[in-house]
C-alpha cells in the first residue's frame, strides 16, 4: 500500500495527521518531513474547499504523469479514495500512459474510470471546415505557419474535450474538478485555455516542478511515473521540455530568481526564452476583458 490512502479525511482531524510514511517508524529526511507537512496542508485546503462548496467528491483527470499522480494522492488524503473520481481519458494516447495512470490509481486505492474520448475527438475534428474552405483561405501565410497553427488547433481539442468530460462527472456526481497544473507551467502559460486550465481548484498552483517531484517521492508515487519525461501527450514523441525549449530545472531556477528580484543572475538565453513565454501567454492569466459603457466616453477624451 502506498502512502496517501492511509490518510483519509478523518485522519486529518487527528493530532498526528502526517502521512503514514512519516508515522511508520521509518526515518525521514528533513526534506521529506517538510514535504509530508506540505501534503497535509494541501489536503486540508482541498477538504476546506470541498466542504465550503458542499461537494461530495473530488474529480481529476489521471494522465499517467507526475502532476496528476500527486494530485490523486492529495485528493485521497483530503476526501478518502471512495470519494475521488480519477478519470483516465485517452484520445489516441500512448499505451504506456494508460498503464502508468492505472498504476497510480492502484497505488492510491482509487477506482480508475476509463472513458475513451477518441470517437468524440474524431467526430469533432471531422466536423470542422475543410482546409481552404471559401472565406477561410490563408494563402498569404507561409505553409510552415499554417501547419503549425493547424497542428496546435487539433492538439488543443484534446484537453478541451477532457475538461468537458471532467465537468460532466463533477456535475453528475456532485464534485469539484481538481486541476493538475503547477506554478512553473502556470507562470509560462504551459496549459490549454479552457482545457486543462479549466478547473475549480489548483492544489499545485503555488508549487514549482521541483517541489512537485519532492512531493511525489514523499507520497509514494510509483517510480516509473516519477522517472518518465514529462509530456502533455499532445502528439507522438512530444515532451514538455522540448516544446517549452527549456528544462524544468532551468525554468524553476529562473522563476525563483525572477521572483526574488535577481534577474541579473539568470542565464541570458534562459532569461530571453522565459520572457518570451511569459509575454506570449499573458492573456491566459488575466481576466477576460469586459466592455464597460463608460469606456466609450473615456475613448473620446483621448
Amino acid at each position: 500500500m502506498r502512502v496517501a490512502p492511509a490518510l483519509d479525511a478523518a485522519a486529518l482531524d487527528r493530532d498526528d495527521s502526517r502521512p503514514a510514511y512519516a508515522r511508520s517508524g521509518r526515518r525521514m529526511t528533513e526534506a521529506q518531513d517538510d514535504y509530508a507537512a506540505l501534503a497535509v496542508g494541501i489536503s486540508r485546503w482541498l477538504r476546506f474547499h470541498m466542504e465550503r462548496a458542499g461537494a461530495a467528491r473530488l474529480v481529476l483527470g489521471l494522465s499517467g504523469g507526475i502532476d496528476s499522480a500527486v494530485v490523486c494522492a492529495l485528493c485521497t488524503m483530503a476526501a478518502g479514495p471512495s470519494r475521488v473520481i480519477a478519470a483516465i481519458l485517452p484520445i489516441r494516447s500512448l499505451p504506456g500512459d494508460r498503464r502508468h495512470a492505472e498504476s497510480v490509481a492502484k497505488a492510491f486505492e482509487v477506482i480508475p474510470r476509463s472513458i475513451d474520448l477518441a470517437p468524440a475527438f474524431g467526430a469533432f475534428v471531422a466536423a470542422m471546415p475543410e482546409e481552404g474552405a471559401s472565406g477561410l483561405e490563408d494563402g498569404n501565410v507561409d505553409a510552415e505557419t499554417q501547419d503549425s497553427r493547424r497542428r496546435l488547433a487539433v492538439a488543443n481539442v484534446k484537453p478541451r474535450l477532457r475538461m468537458a468530460a471532467l465537468y460532466y462527472l463533477a456535475n453528475r456526481y456532485d464534485g469539484l474538478v481538481v486541476g493538475t497544473g503547477n506554478k512553473t507551467e502556470l507562470s509560462i502559460g504551459y496549459f490549454t485555455k479552457y482545457g486543462d486550465g479549466g478547473v475549480d481548484l489548483l492544489p499545485l498552483g503555488d508549487l514549482d516542478k521541483t517541489a512537485v517531484r519532492g512531493l511525489a517521492c514523499t507520497l509514494g508515487v510509483p517510480d516509473p511515473v516519477i522517472a518518465k519525461a514529462p509530456s502533455a501527450g499532445l502528439w507522438e514523441g512530444q515532451t514538455d521540455e522540448a516544446e517549452i525549449g527549456l528544462s524544468y530545472a532551468d525554468l524553476d531556477r529562473a522563476l525563483a530568481l525572477r521572483g526574488a528580484g535577481r534577474e541579473s543572475e539568470i542565464d541570458a538565453a534562459v532569461g530571453e526564452r522565459l520572457a518570451a513565454l511569459v509575454a506570449a501567454s499573458e492573456h491566459k492569466r488575466t481576466p477576460i476583458p469586459v466592455f464597460r459603457r463608460d469606456e466609450i466616453e473615456a475613448a473620446r477624451l483621448r
